[in-house]
């Protein structure tokens, strides 16, 4: 028995983030319990707990979801705490000593923003600045932010182990600072700290549509503070101020997009350590940057989370020499070289070969190089302020024959938890599994990204909001989410709530409900989707409270569009984007109206809203936004729906839409169901829908009486489906059906990813539908779960499991000889609605007991055996 995942604020002992009211959560193993009794959590500034700061005592009101500390918090300390679960059957499980710390919060900064005293702006400087400490130390933060990019080092060493820092944000509205522990990197007597500087988002080229630079500011710039305490009591503090000096630094160029320039021959030798001859630095200069704008980190540590070796070198018809990493990931490629001096060494990083050849034509104009010219000397290399999203390396310059032993791919995204998987009896469906987790890997680096490799990276809301289901499933998002969310709500303010095409909204400009600005359908709907979903999976409110003023500022700003038709049918929206049934072949219209599928997410947001408000006890706007989605949905049915209960649009997605989002009276549901099986026969069984309509397919189907069709539009393996990307060799997802054509050239080359995470929304369905595990709105954060898989013979296993909020859940089923066999686990603490189809009480055993035999309280409805089981593991077997 033990206590896990201990969190706070969904973060493993977060140093220095916005904590505002600590949320504290936990997971609690008690294999043979079944329910929490009672519980205890205690908090104290040392791990002695002596004394103790707060304690609730043994309470029965104490919840692991989200406990929240009703704690006056002071700036700069290191908070301890720990859980004592009590159970039904007496067992007392003691959690292990976690903490968290606090950032400067309200604190005044001494320090200034400065840049190095020159006329040139795009040189990468090099700053540092020495100094003394005259006793011995306790204890040392430093408080640091950079624009664009920095990466700090303290007596030759570097800062932690995270990358892009300070991150990408809406840097005109507030830029984050991080807080390191850097206790054992500093000593009595002489030190040296020292900072890199890149140009990153703030300044580099990036943005849409106008990536040509310089969106936030045209000046690198530094802030730090480093603050240590003595064991005497003393305190001193060290701020950047333009006493500090500056030299340009061996990155010769580095851009998101075209990659980065590094020249081993212009490295100064210790310049961040003790007793360089400074003589030869610039001074530095003070900047007028607002530090009211400054605020404590929301954004989770980019890391290296994985590595991997190169599986071949290729050499291609054309005579290049190749490096295959075997899977489309994000991130670098970190080598050792000794090469004569002044070699350049170029590595060129591409999605796909064409023809067998290195190919980067799907990139646009992004460059996506890594140049290193050595000095002769042996190295170890690695990129300072770039990323890139490449399976293939093409490599040139390099001296002798290609060791792969001397190349390792780093893979970089977000720290956030794995807690879900699934396997199947079908190898091509376990592959576009990890083709979608994957995918979440590389465009989950700070922001949800639509693509990690061309000129574009950017935080597109729709690629977002129809895949956040699954990513909720997959990995612990709350964290992430919550600063994504915070962006788009701080984008909304000089909006009158519209939201924009990407977060942050980067370079667009224009005027709201246009291409090139915002307020399209769906897309703005993240505002909504997103932190529903969070809430529902994490069973925490403050997602919601974080949120709510955002999601209602978006549906008052659709309200305000409305000519009180309760259509929305004004301005642009993206509809069905890449749809099959549009216009053209490569034309990325879909073909349902737009007004349609604007109307329908008007009505669906407009409910979120009215659901998070009753979440928080806020009736009154619960009401007011229930009675304007049903308005909404009553439109719908006048405009969309013949009174005989057809859909006047026909297409997939527009029968999906009305489907999923109860736009349908229930006479005329099994209708519209009905014409989209026929729309599906009408296409020889494949699909035609985009990122509207794709998401939502499989799971209308199941939950309409078509599972077989569901299951036959996963199976399918020609074009367009998700396994034709498999079988042609894909590693991630595609950001079209026709990314690539079956001979393997390249379907288009204007927009044209295969990193592309929006068409991995399938795996929801997987989780959802196919293995049957499903959150419950009215107990978030799987207190209580709803078991419902929707086996298939097409496929003769599957089975998932979910670390959730409230533990582990499994959930399998296999065909066996004597009928289907289903294994559920439970976590403790938790309990699951189980629904299985096509059977009937007396044909169920639990355990190998009968139904009727248990203690299990079952009924029949609507076809499908219905009962309730609590913590532990089953075995059910339906004959």
């Amino acid at each position: 028995m033990r206590i896990t995942r201990m969190k706070c604020n969904r973060i493993t002992n977060p140093l220095g983030f916005y904590l505002d009211r600590p949320r504290l959560s936990w997971v609690t193993e008690a294999p043979g319990a079944v329910f929490q009794q009672a519980a205890r959590v205690q908090v104290a500034e040392n791990e002695e707990f002596s004394p103790v700061l707060y304690d609730t005592g043994r309470s029965e009101e104490v919840d692991s979801l989200g406990f929240r500390l009703p704690v006056d918090l002071k700036p700069r300390t290191r908070y301890f705490w720990r859980v004592t679960v009590w159970t039904d059957r007496g067992d007392e499980i003691q959690s292990p000593v976690q903490w968290f710390e606090t950032s400067k919060m309200d604190e005044p900064w001494t320090a200034r923003w400065i840049t190095p005293d020159w006329e040139e702006k795009n040189i990468h400087p090099l700053l540092r600045r020495d100094f003394h400490l005259d006793g011995e130390v306790k204890s040392a933060r430093v408080y640091v932010s950079g624009l664009g990019l920095y990466e700090l080092e303290l007596n030759g060493k570097r800062v932690g182990e995270e990358y892009f820092t300070p991150y990408l944000n809406a840097y005109d509205k507030w830029i984050q600072y991080q807080t390191f522990d850097v206790t054992d990197m500093v000593k009595q007597g002489e030190n040296t700290i020292g900072a890199m500087l890149g140009e990153g988002m703030y300044m580099g080229r990036y943005g849409f549509p106008d990536n040509e630079g310089n969106i936030y500011g045209d000046t690198m710039a530094f802030l730090c503070e480093l603050i240590v305490e003595y064991r005497d009591g003393r305190m001193v503090t060290l701020a950047s101020d333009s006493s500090w000096k500056a030299a340009p630094g061996p990155v010769q160029f580095s851009s998101i997009y075209d990659g980065e320039i590094f020249d081993a021959n212009k490295k100064t030798a210790g310049w961040s350590e003790p007793g360089l001859d400074t003589s030869g630095w610039s001074g530095t200069r003070l900047i007028d940057i607002d530090l009211n704008k400054v605020e404590p980190r929301r954004s989770l540590p980019v890391y290296i989370m994985e590595e991997r070796k190169p599986e071949k070198v290729i050499t291609t018809p054309k005579g290049e020499t190749v490096l295959d990493m075997g899977q489309n990931m994000v991130g670098w490629i970190r080598f050792r070289v000794q090469a004569p001096k002044g070699t350049e060494i170029t590595f060129y990083h591409g999605e796909e070969l064409q023809d067998g050849n290195f190919s980067r034509e799907n990139l646009r104009t992004a460059k996506a190089e890594y140049h290193y010219i050595s000095d002769g000397q042996p190295a170890e290399v690695r990129p300072y302020f770039t990323w890139f999203g490449f399976r293939y390396l093409k490599v040139e310059g390099w001296p002798g024959e290609i060791n792969p032993s001397d190349f390792t791919g780093c893979v970089l995204y977000s720290d956030m938890e794995l807690i879900g998987g699934i396997e199947t009896s079908n190898p091509l469906v376990n592959r576009l599994f990890l083709n979608a987790l994957w995918g979440q890997k590389g465009n989950f680096l700070d922001v949800p990204t639509d693509c990690p490799q061309r000129d574009e990276r950017l935080g597109w809301t729709g690629d977002a909001n129809v895949f956040s289901g699954t990513a909720c499933f997959n990995m612990d998002t709350n964290a992430f989410y919550h600063k994504y969310l915070y962006d788009l709500a701080r984008e909304q303010e000089e909006d009158k709530g519209m939201v924009s095409h990407v977060v942050p909204k980067t370079s667009l400009t224009g005027e709201p409900g246009t291409h090139n600005y915002g307020g399209s359908a769906v897309w703005g709907d993240a505002a909504t989707v997103i932190p529903w979903n969070t809430y529902i999976h994490y069973g925490d409110k403050a997602i919601l409270e974080q949120q709510l003023e955002s999601m209602k500022n978006w549906v008052d700003w659709i309200r305000d569009m409305d000519d009180g038709s309760r259509l929305w049918n004004k301005g642009f929206h993206f509809g069905d984007w890449l749809a099959l049934d549009g216009p053209g072949e490569y034309n990325p219209m879909g073909g349902t109206p737009t007004e349609l599928i604007a109307t329908a997410y008007y009505s669906y947001s407009a409910r979120l809203v009215a659901k998070a408000a009753k979440v928080l006890g806020r009736d009154d706007l619960a009401e007011e936004y229930l009675a304007l989605s049903d308005e909404v949905k009553a439109a719908f049915k006048e405009e969309f729906i013949t009174p005989r209960g057809r859909l006047a649009v026909d297409t997939q997605t527009a029968h999906v839409l009305a489907l999923h989002f109860d736009l349908v009276p229930e006479g005329f549901r099994r209708r519209i169901a009905d014409n989209l099986h026929r729309l599906l026969k009408e296409n020889d069984y494949h699909l035609k829908t985009g990122f509207v309509g794709t998401p939502l397919l499989c799971r209308v189907l199941s939950d309409n009486g078509y599972n077989d069709l569901a299951y036959r539009l996963l199976l399918n393996e020609d074009y367009p489906s998700w396994l034709y990307q498999v079988k042609m060799g894909a590693t991630t997802i595609w950001e079209r059906w026709n990314s690539l054509r079956p001979d393997g050239k390249f379907g288009e080359l204007g927009m044209n990813s295969l990193n592309h995470y929006a068409y991995g929304s399938i795996v929801e369905w997987m989780y959802r539908n196919m293995c049957g595990i499903n959150p419950v709105e009215d107990c978030p954060g799987f207190r209580r779960a709803l078991l419902a898989p929707k086996p298939h013979e097409s496929i003769r296993w599957a089975k998932a499991w979910l670390n959730s909020a409230s533990g582990r859940y499994e959930s399998g089923w296999s065909y066996e000889e004597d009928g289907l066999e289903y294994h559920f686990a439970i976590p403790f603490d938790a309990s699951a609605d189980v629904l299985l189809p096509d059977t009937e009480p007396a044909k169920v055993v639990i355990n190998g007991k009968p139904l009727a035999e248990s203690d299990v309280d079952a009924g029949q409805e609507d076809g499908f055996v219905r009962f309730t089981l609590t913590a532990g593991e089953y075995r059910v077997k339906c004959s």
